[in-house]
């Protein structure tokens, strides 16, 4: 329990726009709005070009798996491949095979794919699986950065794209 009363520094980096930050964003029981706000433009949507506001369970998942990785060596920054997206990037999604759900909760600020260099899908996926606050899919590709999961704060569920 003592693990998620500390203060929270989230290290990302979105490779779709080269960006990268380091920010503590939560100390005392409370977010740092300022933090809270450059998170939010980091997780926007890129090809929409459009912020929202990122569900604080989401952000916690992220430093929760950061910090839990980083117990056992690996200091990356977590990757985010996409997150909040506007509708009409995700119709475009959709319309080009891409797997996403016309509902998607990337739409609400509620989901983000993700990657942590030198971590597999499977145990980057397990892991956010073992917070049991939301659901987790799992991408596989045959790419030399490899796969990558979706995060959400929605129902708890898996699944394989």
């Amino acid at each position: 329990m003592e693990f998620w009363l500390k203060p929270r520094t989230l290290t990302v980096t979105r490779p779709a726009s080269g960006e990268k930050a380091r920010l503590l964003y939560w100390k005392d029981g409370e977010v740092i709005d300022a933090a809270y706000q450059e998170l939010c433009h980091l997780l926007r949507d890129v090809n929409g070009k459009q912020t929202a506001p990122i569900d604080p369970k989401l952000l916690e998942t992220l430093w929760g798996t950061q910090a839990f990785v980083a117990r056992y060596g690996i200091e990356s920054p977590v990757e985010i491949l996409s997150g909040y997206r506007t509708p009409d990037s995700n119709k475009r999604l959709i319309e080009q095979g891409v797997p996403a759900a016309r509902q998607s909760l990337h739409i609400q600020g509620k989901a983000a794919d993700i990657r942590i260099p030198n971590l597999n899908a499977e145990v980057l996926g397990g892991l956010v699986r073992s917070f049991r606050q939301g659901g987790v899919g799992y991408y596989y590709r045959n790419t030399p950065q490899g796969g990558w999961i979706h995060a959400d704060t929605g129902l708890k569920r898996t699944w394989k794209g």
